[in-house]
């Protein structure tokens, strides 16, 4: 009897272990039937970024319902912006969360926005959704309906004009630019080195830079009026380097012939009273010099001295590698031999290096 009692227990208990397995794997079972379709916003809305705005203000928030697999369990969202048209071949991925809504400041939506391929201060077509998945693996996605959104995003970049020519091959997409002093400004200026003949040339509408655009010549005059139809192109009869100036608005432009030197009282022997002139390569489009340099107590560093001149010097307020104008002294932090760099191929960003050798 004991026996059959013990049989009976062990039997129940098999069934109790087999139910109990059956029902973990009915819980197991997963069925997709119903992607997370977006609440807001409405397709159609539209958002004007504005860069004059805090960048950490919310500028955009995208809500959606819960997808339904069929079992309590957590989801994963993911959202994808993508450029209309694009069809989500390269989708950018703009956020994840396991919540229902998601929200971007103005910088942020901004970024998102121009790395799907919007366009700055161009009005654009921005296609949005929303992927739930389940599980550490992120299976069974569903992908909700996609909503498409009117943006004009914006761009830090200070606003530049291409200034193709002999000195380069006539290539707008690869000439060196002038740049503006600010967002909806048309004083551009910058420094090039010029072989003969040349234009400018403005973006279109993706930024990029071609013939086909706008473009600017000489009047004919060679007195510093530009013109965009019959123009003739400009021309430096004197093969250098320049200080190149454009306005597009009042159609006026300057060239001046420029060398660059260092001066300072870390520089042995010349100290504060007079110029090095340093070497100026069309290929790395840098200045350079090499030589010694010497850290006194008192009245060191150096300064960077266009033409002999104070006017337009400059120095480095931050010690960070970027210059200003007029700005403080660069300090030498030993003694010995430098390499000095400067890099004025940046329209208005200017640069040098010290490197002791």
């Amino acid at each position: 009897m004991k026996n059959i009692l013990k049989y009976l227990l062990l039997s129940l208990f098999f069934v109790s272990i087999t139910s109990c397995d059956n029902e973990d794997q009915d819980q197991l079972v997963i069925t997709p039937s119903g992607s997370g379709e977006i609440t807001a916003p409405a397709t159609g809305a539209k958002y004007i970024l504005n860069p004059e705005e805090e960048s950490t203000n919310p500028a955009f928030t995208l809500t959606w319902n819960a997808a339904d697999y069929g079992i309590p369990t957590e989801i994963n969202y993911i959202v994808q912006f993508a450029a209309a048209g694009t069809d989500f071949a390269e989708p950018y991925l703009a956020g994840s969360t396991t919540n229902l809504n998601l929200t971007w400041t103005i910088q942020e939506f901004n970024g998102a926005c121009v790395t799907a391929g919007l366009s700055p201060f161009v009005e654009g077509e921005l296609e949005i959704r929303v992927i739930s998945t389940v599980g550490s693996n992120a299976v069974e996605q569903q992908i909700s309906e996609t909503i498409t959104v009117i943006v004009t995003p914006f761009t830090t970049d200070l606003p530049k004009i291409a200034v193709p020519g002999n000195h380069q091959g006539w290539d707008p997409a690869s000439a060196p630019t002038l740049a503006a002093s600010g967002f909806g400004e048309t004083d551009y200026e910058g420094y090039v080195w010029l072989d003969g003949e040349y234009k400018f040339v403005a973006p279109d509408a993706t930024g990029g830079f071609f013939w086909g655009n706008t473009d600017w010549g000489d009047d004919g005059t060679f007195t510093g009026n530009l013109v965009a139809d019959d123009e003739v192109n400009c021309n430096a009869t004197t093969t250098g380097f320049y200080f190149v100036t454009a306005n597009t608005t009042t159609l006026k432009y300057t060239t001046k012939a420029m060398s660059w030197g260092i001066i300072g009282g870390s520089i042995p022997n010349t100290g504060w009273n007079s110029d090095i002139d340093m070497t100026y390569n069309p290929e790395t489009r840098t200045h350079t010099i090499t030589l010694d340099f010497v850290n006194p107590s008192s009245d060191g560093g150096f300064k960077f001295r266009p033409n002999n001149d104070w006017a337009g010097n400059l120095g480095d307020n931050d010690a960070d590698g970027s210059l200003e104008t007029d700005g403080a002294n660069i300090e030498v932090p030993e003694n010995g031999n430098y390499t000095v760099t400067l890099d004025l191929s940046n329209p208005r960003e200017y640069t040098y290096s010290l490197v002791k050798n």
